[in-house]
């Protein structure tokens, strides 16, 4: 009897391709290395891989949402398309000039990052509306032809249009696009008008710019991606997750590819969110820690928070403010370098640092035997004794411990006098700490208190680190889900079909109309339905509203969810109540006396998220005796010590493993500490909890 659903979720990352198969449910899973020359030849190895197993036939697949790095790291890496913006007069160098902020307020050297874009690239048109949408000075169309000329003598790929207040009117955008088209058939244009239609220029203008930048790039590889899959036999529709937690088509993740730019870890707060759903968990800390970074996010009432600003290429310290503005909805989440990969050195205060930079997948770790010479996180856990050499990545990786020892003598041990075991001791400290304090910062930012929450641990290296991570956090329990080595891969079969439609209408709640609210909302609200459809044309869709608000004056907002009832029949008085509650709530108190207002307005539209089975409570089961044991490296304790070994696949549902303990599996490895116990619960998660 043929399988009536085939899905199958595939996640590049930096360091390696997971693929995720389910048929009727069932999981079929494979880690490959990231081929990045031409990242396809992973996707088809993997889809053998787990094909194979499934015993299923390439066309018998009914859906393929995938999910990647390679908008990030295009421009991280800068290397993307030749590209030109076009902008108005008077405001060519925006993307250069940046903010006022100094996100380094007393570094005197402080440097400022590059704009994407060298100022022989940018031009200008003499145009101009008012912050209304008026038009202040006509665009004249010659003018624009004359334009094309010179941007076709450049030899330009990509075009992006950013003029002043083209959100409010996007007249003049358009009609740059229209000769563009006539003038330049070939050359891709992005509007910033339609890539991210919000207030403050130096955000909109460097999203279209991004957007242009690697629209070539992304565009061809969606194209050769396509035909590799036709080509193996898989005819079924490809969807792509992007960065605010959903699922949008091939054709609009190619035309507005900046949306993808965070799809990976995005998959992964997915599927911590449905983890907390099954649990009835409303405090969630999402720890995503894979090969190149590791991804840290607040869950609350199960839903991921999100904002509609990401950074990408923070370039100084991962401080904010020092990397590129994306202005699109994003899953709010903070993102450091500390993966598996990350490598690690001793800086001129002899003060041992790791990442950002990663060993990636070319050449690797030094223990992968594949040329890597640098020390890796990777290569502490596997001196530390976290790590099977014999069996990481399911055997299909044989690990060299005595490469690693070589790393880290050469790159720390000669340096600070420390053996081999040492220096790993304190790279593994060191990497745990960063985490740590990303996760406290973001915490505090937030008005949270972490000691209330519960830690969900994936991706590959994340249960390595996880238990370590919630003994510096004070965290009582952590979940380590099936299947947390490909979390990522598994949302993104999680992840709603949705789209979130944004647009800037400055309004002042003394006079805010009514009539027109409800219509600005009505009209975001098709623009969003209108992408939904476009991946399924029969699907409930359903409308969550978001309008952002502060105080006259302020520089900055804060987001206000609206019900159904309050866009269907907006009211002053009630927007202002909502506003004040939530700034209570993060700020402590209420401003009295002044006027609020509402910057952007948002209506995202998605399908029903997935039901989902509640996981019944089994109490506390009995300890079961490990059948093997290695030696561990406890930093808690500071010491080695005799650790029980078991497959996570041989522990029944209520039976636990005292610590020191290691539960291993294909994908990834449970460390768990001295202090914690770890027990199977009914669906399979590991719950890491303090012992009693």
């Amino acid at each position: 009897m043929a399988a009536t659903s085939v899905r199958m979720g595939i996640d590049i990352g930096g360091t390696f391709t997971d693929v995720v198969l389910e048929v009727d449910g069932t999981p079929f899973s494979t880690k490959v290395l990231t081929t990045y020359g031409a990242p396809e030849d992973a996707i088809v190895e993997g889809i053998h891989r787990v094909i194979a197993r499934a015993g299923i036939a390439p066309g018998e697949i009914t859906q393929i949402i995938h999910g990647t790095t390679l908008a990030t790291n295009a421009l991280i890496e800068r290397r993307g398309a030749k590209t030109a913006l076009v902008t108005t007069q008077g405001f060519r160098d925006v993307i250069e000039m940046r903010t006022e902020s100094r996100f380094e307020q007393y570094d005197l050297n402080l440097t400022l990052p590059e704009p994407l874009l060298a100022r022989n690239h940018r031009y200008t048109l003499n145009e101009r509306m008012d912050a209304k949408g008026n038009v202040l000075i006509p665009l004249d169309r010659a003018e624009v032809e004359a334009l094309a000329e010179v941007l076709k003598e450049g030899g330009f790929e990509s075009i992006a249009v950013g003029l002043l207040h083209s959100y409010q009117n996007d007249a003049h955008e358009k009609m740059v696009r229209d000769v563009l088209a006539e003038k330049l058939p070939g050359v891709m244009v992005s509007l910033s008008s339609e890539v991210s239609p919000q207030m403050r220029e130096y955000e909109r203008f460097n999203t279209a710019v991004a957007n242009a930048y690697i629209k070539p790039l992304i565009k061809s590889y969606l194209g050769r991606l396509e035909q590799r899959l036709r080509d193996e036999g898989v005819n079924c529709s490809v969807f792509l997750m992007h960065s605010g937690g959903g699922i949008i088509s091939l054709e609009s993740a190619a035309e507005f590819p900046v949306r993808l730019v965070e799809s990976g870890p995005a998959g992964g707060a997915v599927f911590a969110a449905n983890i907390a759903a099954r649990y009835g968990l409303d405090k969630v800390l999402s720890f995503d820690m894979g090969g190149t970074t590791a991804k840290i996010c607040l869950i609350k009432n199960q839903t991921p928070k999100t904002a509609r600003v990401f950074e990408v290429a923070r370039t100084y310290r991962f401080k904010k403010g020092s990397g590129m503005p994306i202005s699109i909805p994003v899953i709010d989440m903070v993102e450091i370098g500390a993966g598996g990969g990350s490598l690690a050195h001793v800086d001129s205060m002899r003060q041992i640092r790791v990442g950002p930079e990663s060993a990636g997948s070319e050449p690797g770790p030094a223990c992968y035997g594949r040329g890597g010479e640098r020390p890796a996180v990777t290569d502490a856990d596997l001196v530390l004794g976290k790590l099977d050499p014999d069996n990481f990545a399911g055997g299909s990786i044989t690990l060299h411990k005595s490469s690693s020892e070589a790393a880290l003598n050469g790159a720390i041990g000669e340096v600070l006098d420390m053996d081999p075991l040492e220096a790993a001791f304190g790279l593994a400290e060191v990497v745990d700490e960063n985490m740590a304090n990303a996760a406290r910062v973001h915490a505090v930012e937030n008005g949270e208190d972490l000691s209330e929450y519960t830690m969900i641990a994936f991706g590959g290296a994340a249960p390595l680190h996880a238990g370590r991570l919630c003994e510096k956090l004070g965290v009582s329990n952590c979940l380590v889900p099936p299947g947390a080595g490909v979390g990522s891969a598994i949302g993104f079969l999680r992840a709603p079909f949705s789209f979130e439609a944004n647009k800037s209408v400055y309004t002042r709640l003394s006079d805010m109309d009514g009539g027109t609210v409800k219509s600005l909302l009505s009209d975001l609200e098709a623009e969003a339905t209108k992408f939904v459809r476009s991946c399924d044309a029969t699907a409930q869709i359903d409308c969550e509203y978001k309008v952002y608000m502060r105080y006259t004056g302020q520089g900055w907002e804060i987001p206000v969810v609206l019900s159904p009832e309050d866009a269907a029949n907006p009211k002053a008085e009630r927007f202002q109540d909502l506003f004040e509650a939530d700034y209570t709530q993060l700020f402590g108190r209420p401003v009295e006396g002044l006027d609020i207002e509402i910057t952007v307005w948002s209506a995202n539209a998605t399908t029903p998220p997935q039901p989902v089975e509640p996981v019944d409570d089994e109490g506390v089961g009995s300890n079961v005796t490990a059948p093997a044991t290695r030696t561990l490296f406890d930093p808690a304790l500071g010491k080695t010590v005799e650790a029980g070994i078991v497959e996570r696949k041989t522990l029944e549902t209520g039976q636990a493993i005292a610590g020191p303990a290691a539960v291993t599996e294909d994908e990834t490895t449970i460390i768990v500490p001295a202090s914690r116990r770890a027990q199977r619960r009914a669906d399979g998660c590991i719950e890491l909890q303090v012992k009693g």
